[in-house]
């Protein structure tokens, strides 16, 4: 099976938990994108459920599709998120926020009650950190906030650069209006502690660490469609 036909199968997996009636928050990325056409079906078919986004561009998708749509400041707690990862380790930590919209993502996962990633294979990891970690951060004061994170990187034992995330020759800008870091750290052997030290720098607004939000993750492959559930 090719990518996209992976990302599928996990999307089609992953709406079984879907229930009519449900608040659901849609993830920005593009499994998650396949999972909004397949949504968008049952919705067709019948289906209620009312959705909150992740982005501007999974909202677009949305309403292309008739799948109806809320804010979360309408409807501030949700049932249920499913959203896509660019890597998830044994733990169901993640790293997500290489489609850039990393804490609108964050924001609505805490507000569920629970959390499904879907993916393909490839995104499983024995640990973080192949996958650059996206931080976005404050465009004020961009060099010392840049510094402020190699210094806590260092004090961590991680080594790597640090890139401004470009698109047209300008920086990316999220849909809150921040920029991104892309931290090539490699491995990242103590999330947590990279987390809480991410959280103190004043420039940084959030980081792509997911730790401890995901429950479960379904994972399609050239064997099929797995389920793995957080251990913690």
């Amino acid at each position: 099976m090719n990518a996209r036909t992976l990302k599928i199968e996990a999307a089609r997996v992953a709406l079984e938990h879907v229930t009519d009636g449900m608040r659901l928050g849609i993830g920005t990325g593009s499994t998650a994108e396949e999972f909004v056409r397949l949504l968008a079906e049952k919705v067709a078919a019948g289906m209620t459920i009312i959705g909150v986004p992740t982005s501007e561009r999974t909202a677009a998708l949305c309403r292309e599709l008739g799948v109806p749509l809320s804010t979360l400041d309408e409807t501030p707690e949700l049932d249920l998120t499913i959203d896509g990862a660019d890597e998830i380790d044994p733990d169901l930590a993640l790293v997500k926020g290489g489609g850039g919209a990393l804490l609108r993502e964050k924001i609505v996962a805490s507000a569920s009650a629970s959390m499904i990633v879907i993916a393909d294979e490839t995104k499983m990891v024995d640990t973080l950190g192949r996958f650059p970690l996206p931080i976005e951060v404050n465009p004020f004061g961009l060099k010392s906030t840049e510094l402020a994170i190699t210094r806590l990187a260092e004090q961590l034992g991680l080594k790597g650069p640090l890139t401004l995330r470009m698109t047209q020759g300008e920086p990316f800008v999220t849909d809150g209006g921040h920029f991104i870091l892309d931290a090539s750290f490699g491995r990242i052997p103590d999330p947590r502690a990279l987390s809480t030290g991410l959280h103190a720098v004043p420039g940084v607004v959030e980081h792509g660490l997911f730790l401890g939000l995901a429950k479960a993750a379904i994972v399609a492959g050239a064997d099929g469609v797995k389920t793995v559930h957080a251990t913690r």
